[in-house]
C-alpha cells in the first residue's frame, strides 16, 4: 500500500504549542519532563519503575480480571492483563471518550499508535514488557459529544437515549434507543461481507449489552483484542480507594489550583492558548443519578444546583473514605489518577490532549508523581487509488491538498491560466509611481499627502477588484476544472475538516473490509512525526 507523509506544520490544522512542541523549542522544555525518543525511555522505565508498588499491581490486575469476566479475550490480552503484575511490566496509555460506535476515525489512530508504540518498545528493551491501555473515559457526562457518528455524510445519532443522559456519567447510560439507529445504519451500510461484519458488530456491541462502558468495551476488544489491547474502565471502588490521599489533598488544599497557576500564566505569556482553566477544586460528586463539582464554601462543602447535599470537613473527608468511587476527577485531575494507578510510561493523545497535559507537570510534581512521557498520536488520511490518481491529474500537491478550498482553487486557476492573473508588478509599479508623487508632495504643499495616499489606496483597490474579476471569470470558463477539484477535496475533508475528525471508521472498513486495521499498524510508526497520507487499493 503507497503511503506519503506531509509535516504537521504544513497541513495547517496542529497550534503553536504543539508544533513548537514537536520542534522540542527551549521556550516549551519546561513543561514536560522527557520528550518521547526512543532513548529516553529507559529513563521513564527506571522512574516509574521506582515508585509503583507491587501492591497496586495486583489491584490492577485483580480489577481487569473483573472486568474482563465476561469477555471473549484473547491470549494476548490475556497475558498483558496477567504481566501487569510483574514489576517489569508497563503501560503505553491513551483514552477516549465511549463515542457511539467509536465516533471520529482518529479513534482507531489512537489505539493503533499505543499498539505499535509498545512493539517498539519491546523491541528496544526486551527485558521488560509493555503494554496498550484503552482508558474508556467512563467518567464523562457530556452525552452531546458521545451521542452520534457521521457515515457517508449522514448523521447517525442516539436520540431515544436514558433519561439521565446529560446529567450523570456516560459509562452508567443503559442502551436502550439504540435499535432505531442500528437499523438506519444497517440500511445505510448496504450488503456484504464487510457490511454484514459491521452490523454484526454494532448489534452485539450495542443491542446486546446493558451499558455504553459494556458495550465500548466489547467493540474495542473486538477490533483490537488480537494486538492484546486492555481496556480499562477507571470507574471502580478499589482504584478509586488509592486516589484518596490525592483526593483529599485537593479538597483541604486545592492542590491542583494553585501548583498550576504559575505555569498557565507562563504559557499564556508565550502567546499559547491555555487548554483548560481548573477550578478551585477539581473533583466531581458522582452517583448513577448525577455528577456535579464539588464546591467549598467557609469550611463546608457542596455539590452544584444541589445544595441539599452538605457536607462538614470531617463528613467529607469520611465520605471519601467510605465511598471513593463517588469522588470523580474532572480533566484536570484525571491525568493524574490515572498515573498513580497505572505503571504508565507515555500518554498518547491528540493535540488538544497533550495541550492540557503540557499545563499540569507542576502538579504532578507537587503531589510526587511521575510525569509521563507525551506522544503526539498519529494523523492519517485515507485515498483510494482513483482519488490518488485524480490529485495526480490535477496536480495537486500533498501541501496544496491542505490547504482552504478558496485557496486551493484560485491557485490551482491562476496556475492552469493561459493568462496571468497576478496583478502584483502592475500593483508595484503604482506603489512606485505615487512614491514620486509624495515626495513632490513634502516639497511643495505638505497637507496635499492625505490626497496623495487616498488617490493611491483608490487606485490599488481599483486592481484588487479588477483582479478578483478575472479571476472570477477565469473560474467560470475552468468551471470543469474548479468542480474536480473542489469534488476531491470534499470528499477528502468532509465539511472542510480532517477526515479522521469526521469520518467513522465503518465507512472505510465498508469499502477497504479485514484489511483496514492491519494496514494502519503497519503504516503508522508514532515515533516518525508526520501526517500520512495512505492510498488503499479497492477490491
Amino acid at each position: 500500500m503507497p503511503s506519503e507523509c506531509i509535516s504537521y506544520s504544513e497541513t495547517n490544522y496542529f497550534t503553536n504549542l504543539i508544533l513548537d512542541y514537536l520542534a522540542q523549542k527551549p521556550e516549551v522544555q519546561k513543561f514536560y519532563n522527557r520528550y518521547p525518543k526512543i532513548g529516553n525511555f529507559r529513563d521513564q522505565i527506571e522512574e516509574k519503575k521506582a515508585s509503583f508498588s507491587s501492591e497496586k499491581r495486583q489491584v490492577l490486575v485483580k480489577v481487569l480480571e473483573k472486568q474482563y469476566d465476561n469477555v471473549e479475550i484473547s491470549g494476548a490480552t490475556a497475558e498483558n492483563i496477567k504481566s501487569l503484575g510483574d514489576d517489569n511490566t508497563f503501560t503505553v496509555t491513551t483514552g477516549h471518550q465511549l463515542n457511539l460506535f467509536s465516533g471520529p476515525l482518529y479513534f482507531l489512530y489512537k489505539i493503533v499508535s499505543t499498539i505499535n508504540l509498545t512493539t517498539i518498545l519491546k523491541e528496544k528493551h526486551p527485558e521488560y514488557n509493555f503494554v496498550p491501555v484503552y482508558w474508556m473515559a467512563t467518567e464523562d457526562h457530556d452525552f452531546e459529544e458521545i451521542n452520534f457518528f457521521n457515515l457517508k455524510g449522514k448523521k447517525f445519532k442516539w436520540n431515544n437515549a436514558d433519561k439521565k443522559a446529560g446529567k450523570t456519567a456516560v459509562g452508567f447510560l443503559n442502551t436502550e434507543g439504540l435499535q432505531e439507529v442500528f437499523n438506519l445504519f444497517s440500511a445505510e451500510i448496504g450488503v456484504g461481507k464487510d457490511a454484514s461484519f459491521l452490523k454484526n458488530l454494532f448489534e452485539k456491541a450495542y443491542l446486546e449489552h446493558d451499558n455504553l462502558t459494556e458495550a465500548t468495551r466489547y467493540l474495542a476488544n473486538e477490533l483490537f483484542k488480537d494486538y492484546g489491547l486492555v481496556i480499562l474502565d477507571a470507574q471502580e471502588k478499589e482504584l478509586k480507594k488509592q486516589f484518596i490521599p490525592y483526593a483529599k489533598n485537593e479538597l483541604l488544599e486545592q492542590v491542583s489550583h494553585k501548583s498550576t497557576s504559575k505555569g498557565l500564566g507562563e504559557l499564556s505569556n508565550l502567546g499559547y492558548n491555555v487548554q483548560v482553566s481548573p477550578r478551585e477544586i477539581n473533583l466531581f460528586y458522582l452517583t448513577e443519578d448525577f455528577r456535579e463539582r464539588i464546591i467549598e464554601r467557609e469550611g463546608n462543602y457542596f455539590v452544584h444546583d444541589r445544595e441539599n447535599i452538605k457536607w462538614s470537613r470531617e463528613e467529607i473527608l469520611r465520605e471519601l473514605d467510605e465511598n471513593p468511587e463517588r469522588f470523580s476527577p474532572n480533566v484536570v485531575m484525571r491525568p493524574l489518577y490515572e498515573e498513580v494507578i497505572l505503571p504508565n510510561l507515555c500518554y498518547i493523545g491528540g493535540g488538544g490532549e497533550l495541550s492540557y497535559w503540557l499545563e499540569l507537570k507542576d502538579y504532578f510534581k507537587a503531589e510526587n508523581v511521575p510525569f509521563p512521557m507525551l506522544l503526539l498520536r498519529n494523523s492519517a488520511l485515507i485515498q483510494t487509488e482513483k482519488q490518488r490518481e485524480k490529485r495526480e491529474k490535477l496536480d495537486i500537491s500533498k501541501k496544496e491538498l491542505f490547504l482552504k478550498q478558496h485557496e486551493l482553487i484560485n491557485r490551482k486557476v491562476r496556475k492552469i491560466s493561459n493568462i496571468d492573473i497576478d496583478f502584483s508588478p502592475q500593483k508595484e509599479q503604482l506603489v512606485q509611481q505615487f512614491q514620486q508623487m509624495y515626495d513632490l508632495a513634502e516639497k511643495t504643499d505638505k497637507t496635499f499627502l492625505g490626497a496623495v495616499k487616498a488617490q493611491e489606496v483608490k487606485q490599488l483597490k481599483g486592481l484588487e477588484n479588477l483582479e478578483k474579476r478575472l479571476l472570477k471569470a477565469q473560474k467560470r470558463k475552468l468551471k470543469d476544472e474548479v468542480t474536480r477539484i473542489a469534488n476531491l477535496q470534499n470528499a477528502l475533508f468532509p465539511n472542510g475538516a480532517l477526515q479522521e475528525r469526521q469520518t467513522n471508521f465503518s465507512e472505510f472498513y465498508a469499502e477497504f473490509g479485514e484489511q483496514l486495521i492491519p494496514a494502519l499498524v503497519e503504516y503508522l510508526n508514532p515515533l516518525e512525526e508526520n501526517f500520512k497520507i495512505l492510498t488503499f487499493r479497492q477490491d
